[in-house]
């Protein structure tokens, strides 16, 4: 079901768009629930942070537990979501390197102090992959 309701409508197949239908067609509260899933959805593919707030506010009506305790967070922290769902940037590059240090880190862990952890990100950050090597000798 959590599958169906996330999706992009066109990728469902035409037999789960049929099974998603009957379904939404006996519940009338995942009905609504869907429809605020697939508004959230659109806010976040289509970067439309400015009607958050008019999101929030359809499913604080609706009363719909788990959205609504989720909508209300949003809410609490407006001033930081909207420009997170309108701007065009992204952490994506730093959160890799984050991800990349706490890797060595887990590595290393009980062995070794700041300056070995250090000298082995500065060491991988300038070598080369493998691949880049073999092209570099073509």
């Amino acid at each position: 079901m959590t599958g169906w309701l996330t999706r992009y409508p066109t990728i469902l197949t035409k037999e789960d768009r049929a099974g998603l239908k009957e379904v939404l067609a006996r519940c009338p509260e995942l009905d609504t629930a869907a429809g605020h899933v697939r508004d959230f959805g659109e806010i976040l593919t289509d970067r439309l942070g400015p009607s958050l707030p008019a999101r929030i506010d359809a499913v604080d009506v609706s009363r719909i537990p788990g959205l609504t305790s989720f909508a209300l967070h949003l809410l609490r922290d407006l001033d930081a979501a909207t420009p997170g769902l309108t701007l065009d940037w992204s952490s994506s590059s730093i959160e890799s390197a984050v991800n990349h240090i706490k890797k060595i880190t887990r590595q290393l862990y009980g062995r070794a102090g700041f300056e070995l952890l250090r000298k082995m990100i500065l060491l991988q950050e300038h070598s080369e992959p493998a691949e880049d090597l073999r092209q570099n000798r073509d």
